[in-house]
């Protein structure tokens, strides 16, 4: 039996050593934290997510959380919308819901899915070299016919594949993340823009509410979120009175893609091979899409990388698009607005069609 070794523990790495092991593979998930502890807040899962999740097995389980349901969309600080479109208009679309689940959830059902003795915590590993698949870590060198380093955004292992490649770069921007009990009143999903920053709130399955946010910030700063939003509509005021721990990070992404996703035997999956801003909220979606197609074609990393590289960056570019066009100003938002509200009066198909590209995708046979 062919051995694998996935480096990293979260969505993308178990993802990968659940994929990999439904297709015949001997795997060993090797994760530096002591502990899968309950870290992040929420992230959606999309109709290309789903699918991936399908081919683990795993796809009916979170459908039996809550999907968004009836209208959603973005607003301006003061309330009044930008745009709109209905929730079970993208469902007939795409054939399936979004799901918005807690990261800790989904990374929950992931790890469950392995076999037992898969996944080895508080162990931390180093590709010595990429050709031949060795590993080394603390009790002594591995070697696989397969590694797959899914170290995330600082990715050791991308630095060492590609040491001339730029870094992910800092987007000038900070974000928020929260999860707070339901508002009194019903929550309509939504964004809100305005003056370069967002806010984002939206039901999560198990009754909670994710928001997210964010504004324009040097890097490293811990600066307040509720400054950035005060007198924006209801119920965000609130929204952030009730928050109490808050995870503040700085966006970076990759702003240049990678030539490809693989050297010799070792391949990069999710935020190491991809990292790219959230605005479109596919970080966990792209890394479960690498996860299914690398266990369909492992044996030929090639064809991992060219189906894999382009769309990925395609996705990446898109997500750009919008924090460009969530962070414009003055003149040039009011512009942005009307535009945007005329395209949805000419009807919801117009505006869900931009998301084809992504929430369209499918795996491989």
């Amino acid at each position: 039996m062919a051995g694998a070794i996935v480096i990293g523990a979260g969505i993308g790495g178990l993802a990968a050593g659940v994929a990999l092991r439904r297709r015949g593979w001997e795997v060993t998930v090797l994760e530096r934290a002591e502990a899968l502890e309950e870290v992040g807040a929420g992230l959606a899962v999309a109709p290309n997510a789903l699918r991936a999740l399908d081919v683990l097995g795993l796809g009916d389980r979170l459908r039996k959380l809550a999907a968004l349901q009836g209208a959603a969309g973005i607003r301006r600080p003061d309330g009044r919308w930008i745009s709109r479109t209905d929730a079970a208009a993208a469902e007939a679309r795409y054939g399936e819901p979004t799901i918005v689940v807690h990261r800790a959830a989904l990374v929950t059902l992931l790890a469950g899915a392995l076999r037992p003795g898969t996944l080895r915590l508080g162990e931390p590993a180093a590709v010595v070299d990429a050709a031949a698949g060795r590993v080394v870590t603390p009790g002594g060198d591995l070697t696989a016919d397969l590694v797959v380093a899914a170290d995330g955004i600082g990715s050791a292992v991308r630095g060492k594949l590609f040491p001339d490649h730029p870094r992910p770069r800092y987007t000038g921007v900070t974000s928020w993340r929260f999860v707070v009990p339901p508002p009194n009143a019903p929550l309509v999903p939504a964004e809100t823009w305005g003056g370069g920053r967002i806010f984002g709130a939206v039901g999560m399955g198990d009754g909670r509410t994710y928001c997210y946010a964010t504004a324009p910030a040097p890097e490293g700063s811990t600066a307040d979120l509720a400054p950035h939003f005060a007198g924006w509509h209801a119920p965000i005021p609130q929204l952030i009175a009730a928050a109490g721990t808050v995870i503040q990070t700085d966006i970076r992404c990759l702003e240049r893609p990678l030539p490809r996703f693989h050297e010799g035997r070792t391949v990069l999956l999710g935020d190491a091979a991809h990292a790219m801003t959230p605005n479109l909220g596919q970080g966990a979606c792209q890394a479960l899409e690498d996860a299914v197609v690398l266990a369909a074609y492992a044996g030929d990393l090639a064809r991992y990388s060219a189906e894999r590289a382009p769309r990925a960056a395609a996705v990446a570019a898109a997500s750009r698009r919008i924090a460009r066009l969530a962070a414009l100003r003055g003149p040039a938002a009011s512009v942005r607005d009307v535009a945007m509200t005329l395209a949805g009066r000419l009807g919801p198909d117009l505006v869900l069609r931009q998301t084809d590209p992504v929430f369209a995708w499918r795996p491989p046979a």
